[in-house]
C-alpha cells in the first residue's frame, strides 16, 4: 500500500513539474521578443559575415511564381499568383540554441516583426504591398525568411504588332518604398550568380518556377531578374530595385482555328468571285456578302485588342488585305458583268480589245473558244423553213440545194434582169425571204457579236481569277511569316525542365 502510494505521488509531481514549466519554443519567445524589449518599428542594423553589426541592412528579394492567372491585352494588365521570399539578419534575435533544447528555427508572425516595406513600383489595380501578413522563419543566428503568398496585378504593355503569332515582355518591379540604398540595400537571393551588364545586375532564370502550373494561353520563354540603383531629382542617395523581367508566348493552336482559318477561307472565297458565271448574277452578291462577313472579323478583332493607334496586329493587316482584295474584286466584278452585258447597239469593240482579249490572252491563259460558223446566215434557215413552206411550184424546189445555191447566188449579185426572169408570184416571194434574210442575218450578226463580248469577259474573268489567286496565296504567306515568334527556338519552361536542384532548392 506504501509502495502504491508513493508511485502515486512521484507520477503527480512529475506531471506538475511538466505543466509548470514552460515549453522550450514559448521560452524562446518570450525571450526574444518580451524579455528584451523588442521595437518592430525601428530598422534593424545590419551585419557583416563574421556578425560585425553594420549600418546598412541587406534585404535580399526573390519571387516563386506559382500561376499566370490572366493576362488582358485590352486593359494591359498582367495578373500573378506568387510567393514573395524575403531574407534579412535581424541581430536582436539572435540565441544560442543549446539554452532552448536545441531549437535552432522557430516562427514567429510577421505582425510581431520588423519587416521591410517592399513595394510593387508599377502596379495596376489593387495594393500595392503584400496584404497577407504570414509567420516568418526565423533561425537562431538572426536570420528571417519570409515568404508571403500575393496575387499581383501588374501594368504591362502589350505589343500587338504580331497578333495572334506574338509574344510579350512583362516586368514588375519592386523596391523599399521608405529607405534608401544607404540603409537598406535590396538584393537578389542568387545575387552571386549574377552577371554585370552596364550598371546593373543580371540574374539570368532570376523567377523560380519550381513550383509553377502551366497557362493555357501562354508560355513562359524567358525569365531574368535586374538589380539597378536609380538616383531621384529629390534625394542624392541611390535607391535600389529589382525588376523581374517575364517573357510570355502566345499559344497560337485557339486562334488559328477560330480566327486564322476562317480569314483564309473568306480569302479563298474571293477568288471563286471571278470564276462564277456571270449569267447566274450572284457575283455582286458574294462580293459583297464576304466583305460583310470581314467586318464582322474586324469587329470581333477590335474587342480582343487594345485601342492602340501604333501599329496594326498581323491579323489586322491579313483582314485589312483582304478587304482591299475583296473591294477590288466588286470593282472589277461590275466592270466583268458591263463587258458582258454589252451589245452592238450600245458599244463596237475596237480592234486592239478584240485582238488582245481575244486572240493574244486566251492562248496564254490556256483558253479555246469553240469554233464558231460565221458563214452560215439566216438564210440558210429561210432556207430549211420558209422556202420550204411557200406555195410555190414543187417542180422549183424539186433539188433543194440546188436552187438554194441559186437563189443566194441571184439574190446577192441583185440582177434586175436575172429577177426580172421569174413570174411575178415567184418575185414577190423573192423579196420577202430576202428581207426575211437580210433581218435574221442582222440578227445573227448581232448575236454573234455579242458572244464576243460574252468571251471577252469570261477572259477577263479568267485573267482576274489568276491574278487574284497569286495575290491571295502571296499575301498570306507574306503576312504570316512575319511572325517572329515562327522561329523562335526557344521551349517553354516548366516546372519539370526548370533547374531547381541546384539554384532555388538550395536556399534557405
Amino acid at each position: 500500500m506504501d509502495t502504491l502510494a508513493l508511485t502515486f505521488v512521484f507520477m503527480l509531481t512529475s506531471v506538475f513539474d511538466v505543466l509548470g514549466k514552460p515549453p522550450a519554443e514559448q521560452e524562446l519567445h518570450y525571450y526574444l521578443l518580451k524579455r528584451h524589449p523588442y521595437n518592430k518599428l525601428i530598422r534593424p542594423s545590419g551585419s557583416t559575415a563574421n556578425g560585425t553589426a553594420v549600418n546598412k541592412l541587406t534585404v535580399k528579394l526573390g519571387m516563386r511564381l506559382s500561376q499566370l492567372l490572366e493576362v488582358s491585352e485590352k486593359n494591359q494588365i498582367l495578373t500573378t499568383n506568387l510567393w514573395l521570399r524575403q531574407e534579412w539578419v535581424d541581430l536582436r534575435l539572435r540565441w544560442n540554441p543549446a539554452m532552448f533544447q536545441g531549437i535552432e528555427m522557430t516562427h514567429i508572425p510577421a505582425l510581431e516583426l520588423w519587416i521591410p516595406d517592399i513595394g510593387l513600383y508599377n502596379n495596376a489595380d489593387g495594393d500595392f504591398v503584400i496584404t497577407l501578413l504570414t509567420k516568418a522563419k526565423v533561425y537562431s543566428t538572426g536570420l528571417i525568411v519570409w515568404e508571403p503568398p500575393a496575387i499581383y496585378k501588374t501594368y504591362c504593355p502589350i505589343n500587338v504588332e504580331f497578333f495572334p503569332f506574338d509574344q510579350q515582355e512583362c516586368f514588375m518591379k519592386f523596391g523599399v518604398w521608405t529607405y534608401d540604398g544607404h540603409e537598406v540595400d535590396l538584393q537578389h537571393v542568387l545575387e552571386k550568380q549574377g552577371v554585370t551588364e552596364g550598371d546593373q545586375m543580371v540574374i539570368p532564370n532570376g523567377v523560380d518556377l519550381c513550383d509553377y502550373y502551366q497557362n493555357v494561353e501562354w508560355d513562359i520563354i524567358n525569365v531574368t531578374a535586374r538589380r539597378k540603383e536609380k538616383f531621384y531629382p529629390c534625394c542624392p542617395e541611390p535607391f535600389p530595385d529589382i525588376t523581374f523581367n517575364i517573357t510570355i508566348r502566345r499559344k497560337t493552336l485557339f486562334y488559328t482555328i477560330n480566327l486564322i482559318m476562317p480569314c483564309i477561307s473568306i480569302s479563298c472565297l474571293t477568288v471563286l468571285v471571278f470564276y462564277l458565271p456571270s449569267d447566274s448574277g450572284e457575283k455582286i452578291t458574294l462580293s459583297i456578302s464576304i466583305l460583310l462577313a470581314l467586318t464582322v472579323f474586324f469587329l470581333l478583332l477590335s474587342d480582343i485588342n487594345p485601342p492602340t493607334s501604333i501599329v496594326i496586329p498581323l491579323i489586322g493587316k491579313y483582314l485589312l488585305f483582304t478587304m482591299i482584295v475583296v473591294t477590288m474584286s466588286i470593282f472589277l466584278t461590275v466592270s466583268t458583268l458591263s463587258v458582258h452585258f454589252r451589245s452592238p447597239s450600245t458599244h463596237t469593240m475596237s480592234p486592239w480589245i478584240k485582238r488582245l482579249l481575244m486572240e493574244i490572252l486566251p492562248k496564254i491563259l490556256c483558253m479555246k473558244r469553240p469554233p464558231v460558223n460565221r458563214k452560215q446566215s439566216a438564210f440558210q434557215t429561210v432556207k430549211d423553213r420558209e422556202v420550204r413552206d411557200a406555195n410555190l411550184d414543187t417542180a422549183v424546189f424539186m433539188n433543194r440545194q440546188r436552187h438554194t445555191d441559186m437563189l443566194r447566188h441571184r439574190i446577192s449579185s441583185e440582177s434586175s434582169e436575172a429577177f426580172s426572169t421569174y413570174p411575178p408570184e415567184i418575185r414577190e416571194s423573192l423579196k420577202g425571204v430576202r428581207y426575211i434574210a437580210e433581218h435574221m442575218k442582222t440578227a445573227d450578226d448581232a448575236k454573234l457579236e455579242e458572244r464576243d463580248w460574252n468571251y471577252v469577259a469570261m477572259v477577263m474573268d479568267r485573267l482576274f481569277l489568276y491574278i487574284f489567286t497569286t495575290a491571295c496565296v502571296c499575301g498570306t504567306i507574306g503576312i504570316f511569316l512575319n511572325a517572329p515568334s515562327l522561329y523562335d527556338p526557344r521551349e517553354a519552361m516548366t516546372r519539370d525542365n526548370f533547374n531547381c536542384s541546384k539554384r532555388w532548392a538550395a536556399l534557405v
